[in-house]
Protein backbone atom coordinates (compact mmCIF):
# COMPACT_ATOMS: atom_id res chain seq x y z
CA UNK A 1 0.00 0.00 0.00
CA UNK A 2 1.54 3.59 -1.04
CA UNK A 3 1.45 6.12 1.24
CA UNK A 4 -0.96 9.23 0.98
CA UNK A 5 -2.92 7.84 -2.10
CA UNK A 6 -6.35 7.15 -1.82
CA UNK A 7 -7.06 3.50 -2.17
CA UNK A 8 -10.89 4.60 -3.46
CA UNK A 9 -12.02 4.53 -6.95
CA UNK A 10 -11.30 7.82 -8.58
CA UNK A 11 -12.84 8.61 -11.54
CA UNK A 12 -10.87 9.55 -14.52
CA UNK A 13 -10.11 12.95 -16.16
CA UNK A 14 -12.28 13.80 -18.66
CA UNK A 15 -10.28 15.68 -21.57
CA UNK A 16 -10.97 17.62 -24.79
CA UNK A 17 -14.05 17.10 -26.52
CA UNK A 18 -15.06 13.83 -24.42
CA UNK A 19 -15.08 16.12 -21.36
CA UNK A 20 -16.85 18.73 -22.47
CA UNK A 21 -19.68 16.00 -23.37
CA UNK A 22 -18.91 14.23 -20.62
CA UNK A 23 -19.59 17.52 -18.26
CA UNK A 24 -22.60 18.71 -20.21
CA UNK A 25 -24.08 15.07 -19.99
CA UNK A 26 -23.58 15.12 -16.06
CA UNK A 27 -24.79 18.72 -15.72
CA UNK A 28 -27.94 17.28 -18.09
CA UNK A 29 -28.79 14.45 -15.67
CA UNK A 30 -28.38 16.53 -12.40
CA UNK A 31 -31.22 18.80 -13.56
CA UNK A 32 -33.42 16.34 -14.84
CA UNK A 33 -33.57 15.25 -11.07
CA UNK A 34 -35.43 18.43 -10.18
CA UNK A 35 -39.27 19.42 -11.84
CA UNK A 36 -39.50 23.04 -10.25
CA UNK A 37 -37.33 25.93 -10.90
CA UNK A 38 -36.84 26.64 -7.12
CA UNK A 39 -35.29 23.17 -6.55
CA UNK A 40 -33.33 23.19 -9.97
CA UNK A 41 -31.75 26.42 -8.35
CA UNK A 42 -30.94 25.52 -5.23
CA UNK A 43 -29.28 22.26 -6.57
CA UNK A 44 -27.91 22.54 -9.85
CA UNK A 45 -27.49 26.53 -11.21
CA UNK A 46 -26.57 28.08 -7.92
CA UNK A 47 -23.43 25.79 -7.45
CA UNK A 48 -22.67 25.52 -10.71
CA UNK A 49 -22.67 29.37 -10.77
CA UNK A 50 -20.64 30.10 -7.54
CA UNK A 51 -17.89 27.48 -8.69
CA UNK A 52 -18.02 29.51 -12.35
CA UNK A 53 -17.52 32.60 -9.64
CA UNK A 54 -14.91 31.29 -7.54
CA UNK A 55 -12.64 30.12 -11.17
CA UNK A 56 -13.27 33.78 -12.56
CA UNK A 57 -12.69 35.52 -9.43
CA UNK A 58 -9.39 33.44 -9.37
CA UNK A 59 -8.57 34.61 -12.41
CA UNK A 60 -9.21 38.45 -11.84
CA UNK A 61 -12.07 37.82 -14.28
CA UNK A 62 -15.44 39.17 -13.16
CA UNK A 63 -18.80 36.61 -14.40
CA UNK A 64 -22.15 38.45 -15.17
CA UNK A 65 -25.64 36.84 -16.41
CA UNK A 66 -28.11 38.69 -17.70
CA UNK A 67 -31.79 38.51 -20.01
CA UNK A 68 -34.23 36.08 -20.24
CA UNK A 69 -32.82 33.69 -22.17
CA UNK A 70 -29.10 34.26 -20.67
CA UNK A 71 -26.42 36.17 -21.79
CA UNK A 72 -22.98 34.95 -19.47
CA UNK A 73 -20.36 37.95 -19.88
CA UNK A 74 -16.99 37.11 -18.49
CA UNK A 75 -14.68 40.11 -18.21
CA UNK A 76 -12.16 42.18 -16.48
CA UNK A 77 -13.24 44.00 -13.65
CA UNK A 78 -12.14 47.61 -15.35
CA UNK A 79 -14.98 46.47 -17.85
CA UNK A 80 -17.32 45.14 -15.89
CA UNK A 81 -19.32 48.46 -14.83
CA UNK A 82 -19.37 49.22 -18.67
CA UNK A 83 -20.61 46.34 -20.15
CA UNK A 84 -23.17 46.23 -17.02
CA UNK A 85 -24.42 49.59 -18.26
CA UNK A 86 -24.66 48.82 -21.33
CA UNK A 87 -26.96 46.09 -20.59
CA UNK A 88 -29.08 48.04 -18.90
CA UNK A 89 -28.96 50.89 -21.24
CA UNK A 90 -30.19 47.95 -24.11
CA UNK A 91 -33.14 46.76 -21.58
CA UNK A 92 -34.42 50.24 -21.14
CA UNK A 93 -34.40 51.34 -24.44
CA UNK A 94 -35.95 47.81 -25.26
CA UNK A 95 -38.71 48.44 -22.86
CA UNK A 96 -39.41 52.25 -24.26
CA UNK A 97 -40.06 50.38 -27.64
CA UNK A 98 -42.44 48.09 -25.87
CA UNK A 99 -44.33 51.15 -24.52
CA UNK A 100 -44.58 52.65 -27.64
CA UNK A 101 -46.33 50.13 -29.09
Amino acid sequence: MTQGKSQGKRRPKAKGKDGVKALREDLLSRMAQYSDAESLNDNVITPFVSALEAVCADRGYVLNIYGEGSNLVVSSPEDASVIFQLVEDYFAAQEGDDEDE
